[in-house]
């Protein structure tokens, strides 16, 4: 039984005992894939971290790396993956820190026949691969949510809202206009309003490729949502050919002032403002 026990824990006093040696060649043994995107001291903090979440269950299987017993490690895998991923790395690059880490403790291993010990060596084999799956799905996922990120900052960036004169902004569109764009449009311009207390609001389509059904329901919306905010809208850029499109698709814009051009709009919209100002002051 004493002896059992004593096998049971060898691969794990293995790691602890050279824990110092197996970092530092764990690191230079990275470092040469990762190009210099990290220092030493960067990956020897990473993996050092690595290590002290992974000896407490070095001698586990890797069947079910899900169970809660592999929580912390698989909470340091993810921020390690997460992090590379923003950084630029490959999963490749990414992955291999942990496979990188299996050759390492084979090498320490050296020459030892023992069997018990090479049974708990290829147990840790099959652990780090599961591991090693891991970082694949969670750079996976990191990536999904930074490209999701650099769209809708791209969004943000070709949806300005622009204060043309006191009390009049404007929403120059260029491109493609589609529901998610619209409803960064909207919500942009109804804030604005609110910051300005502005009361005319211009949304230009001189930039956009083309108008549909879907895109006119769009503008739509946004200037019904903008009227419930007390502002009056004005789509401007409405093109020779984008009128001719609209008339064919027997699209009503109904009480919704049009202009030409954004000037023909900047106009009507500052003579509206002026009529207030006097109606006011009346």
């Amino acid at each position: 039984m004493v002896g059992e026990a004593g096998h049971a824990h060898r691969l794990t006093g293995l790691l602890r005992d050279n824990a110092d040696a197996l970092v530092e060649r764990w690191v230079a043994t990275v470092a040469s894939t990762v190009r210099g995107r990290a220092t030493g001291a960067e990956l020897e903090r990473d993996f050092r971290e690595f290590l002290a979440a992974l000896l407490p269950v070095a001698d586990a299987d890797g069947r079910d790396v899900t169970s809660a017993r592999f929580a912390e490690l698989r909470s340091v895998l993810e921020e390690m993956s997460r992090s590379r991923a923003r950084a630029g790395y490959t999963p490749a690059e990414t992955a291999s820190s942990v496979f990188a880490l299996k050759r390492v403790v084979f090498e320490l291993a050296g020459n030892d026949d023992d069997p018990e010990l090479f049974k708990q060596l290829l147990a840790f084999s099959e652990l780090l691969d599961a591991f090693g799956l891991i970082t694949f799905e969670t750079y996976a996922r990191a990536r999904e949510e930074i490209i999701k990120e650099q769209s809708e900052q791209l969004l943000e960036l070709t949806t300005p809202v622009v204060k043309l004169w006191e009390g009049v902004l404007a929403v120059p569109l260029v491109g493609t206009l589609d529901s998610a764009r619209t409803q960064v449009v909207m919500e942009k311009l109804l804030e604005t309003l609110v910051e300005t207390g502005s009361e005319q609001a211009i949304i230009d389509i001189t930039g956009v490729l083309a108008v549909d059904t879907q895109v006119a329901q769009h503008l739509l919306k946004t200037v019904v949502a903008a009227r419930l905010m007390g502002a009056e809208c004005t789509i401007s850029g409405i093109r020779p050919q984008i009128a001719q499109t609209i008339v064919e698709l027997g699209i009503e814009f109904g009480d919704i002032t049009t202009k030409a051009s954004l000037a023909d709009a900047l106009r009507h919209a500052l003579r509206k403002e002026g009529a207030d100002i006097v109606r006011v002051n009346r």
